[in-house]
């Protein structure tokens, strides 16, 4: 049984209530494939994101921030 590795990306946001964050949900979603996860943490003075995923895509993630009118970048 082969379990691929996981990967955890994060990011700061300007996503700052939980109306923003069901906003984004749907399409956070379908981006995420099934076997990932993600949640935000709006206590953080960054309003961080963060995502675990086996196929990570940082580009496709802030693409779907931006379109929807918020900033998001990767923190290294």
């Amino acid at each position: 049984m082969s379990d691929k590795m996981k990967t955890v990306l994060v990011f700061k946001t300007s996503v700052a209530t939980e109306k923003e964050v069901r906003r984004l949900s749907q399409s956070l979603n379908q981006l995420i494939n099934k076997n990932g996860q993600w949640n935000f943490d709006l206590e953080d003075c960054d309003n961080i994101f963060r995502v675990e995923t086996e196929c990570p895509d940082v580009w496709a993630i802030a693409t779907l921030f931006q379109n929807l009118g918020f900033r998001c970048e990767e923190l290294h």
